[in-house]
């Protein structure tokens, strides 16, 4: 285990210099992410100001504005990751099923999973990471006050699992290629219901609360960080997300194999 762990970070490490490197070469496209990005975050930012901002306006019940862009603020940072390194890297699994050259990843001494994980990465996009920060200033601005050291690691624990659970939803957005070549639409409606997470969870409600929590679980990904950073996260919370994000990826790892059996390469 120890073995394929150290190889695992060595793939890792190779693939991020390359992806570094590339990003180097085109150094434009890390100032016109953060000009672009900058505009992405006010249209972010700006429903909240229709929402709060009128005399009859009740805001969203249970949250404040300050609060609220603390859920915008995790939301643009989970965007960071999906743009920058999730998407670019499994969305070649799709060009590869539909040309039949996943034999070429396939025949390398190496997971699978792990290569199509780790092919790609787009570093300029971490210039949404910069927006995230300028949103969580004004938001602890709103509030008058800074998280706790506590809140932060809750916050960044949460973070994690919630990327883990990103991944774990687009590796079973690709599965589904191995039975149905054409699946740019799930993956566009995957990137469209996600756009709900910039919302606090109180916003769903009856049926809609149970699937955006137990199924495309939004409210753990977003939500439940911004809480943490408030300081009323109950540690249940945590642990229950912490053994939901493990059973999300054991499922999806499974889907996958199971998908992979199915693949016939271009001369099957």
């Amino acid at each position: 285990m120890s073995g394929a762990l150290r190889r695992t970070g060595a793939l890792l490490s190779v693939q991020l210099k390359a992806s570094a490197m590339l990003a180097l070469a085109y150094r434009l496209d890390f100032v016109l992410d953060l000009v672009i990005g900058l505009f992405w975050t006010v249209a972010a930012v700006l429903p909240l100001f229709v929402v709060y901002g009128g005399p009859a306006s009740r805001g969203v019940p249970g949250w404040s504005f300050g609060e609220t862009l603390l859920v915008v603020g995790c939301f643009i940072t989970l965007q960071a990751v999906i743009d920058g390194a999730i998407s670019p890297s499994l969305s070649s699994v799709l060009d590869h099923v539909r040309k039949g050259t996943l034999d070429f990843v396939l025949l390398k001494p190496h997971d699978a999973q792990v290569l199509v994980s780790t092919a790609r990465f787009h570093l300029w996009r971490a210039a949404g990471l910069v927006h995230a920060a300028i949103v969580f200033a004004l938001a602890f601005r709103e509030l008058g006050q800074g998280p706790s050291l506590l809140g932060v690691l809750q916050a960044l624990a949460l973070l994690v699992l919630a990327t883990s659970m990103l991944y774990s939803s687009w590796l079973l957005i690709v599965s589904v290629s191995f039975y149905a070549v054409k699946v740019d639409n799930l993956s566009t409606l995957f990137t469209s219901i996600f756009d709900a997470a910039r919302w606090p969870a109180s916003v769903f409600r009856g049926v809609f609360r149970l699937i955006f929590t137990f199924v495309i679980p939004l409210v753990v990904m977003t939500t439940l960080p911004a809480e943490a950073l408030l300081g009323r996260l109950p540690w249940s919370s945590l642990g229950a997300s912490t053994l939901g994000a493990a059973a999300f990826a054991g499922v999806a790892r499974a889907v996958w194999l199971s998908s992979l059996r199915r693949y016939t390469s271009a001369g099957g």
